[in-house]
């Protein structure tokens, strides 16, 4: 028994650790890209004022509309700029996507 709380504490105080370093760490960043793969986890105490804010991640919350990683709501009146989810890095993905296809095909033919 007494390894088993000694375990759960140390294990919850580290995860303590790491999200306060996270948070320090986040709030100095002029460019924050969030891809951690938990909706709305990022909120305005994340994000330094007037930071630039990119939304990689892509969820369905209980009501079963698209979110991210940000917490879109409480980020917009910190940030200076913020993608949206969606639509935000999606096009570009599709963009790049296209534009890899177009020059491995062009390799593929010899093509310069």
């Amino acid at each position: 028994m007494t390894y088993y709380l000694h375990y759960n504490y140390s294990r919850n105080y580290a995860n303590h650790i790491l999200l306060m370093m996270m948070v320090y760490l986040t709030r100095r960043a002029d460019i924050l890209v969030a891809a951690l793969g938990k909706p709305k986890f990022i909120t305005a105490d994340y994000v330094k004022k007037g930071a630039v804010v990119i939304d990689v991640g892509i969820h369905r919350n209980a009501e079963n509309k698209l979110c991210g990683d940000v917490d879109f709501a409480s980020v917009e009146p910190v940030a200076s700029a913020i993608t949206p989810v969606p639509g935000g890095v999606g096009p570009m993905t599709i963009a790049m996507l296209m534009v890899n296809c177009l020059k491995s095909a062009q390799r593929e033919e010899g093509v310069r």
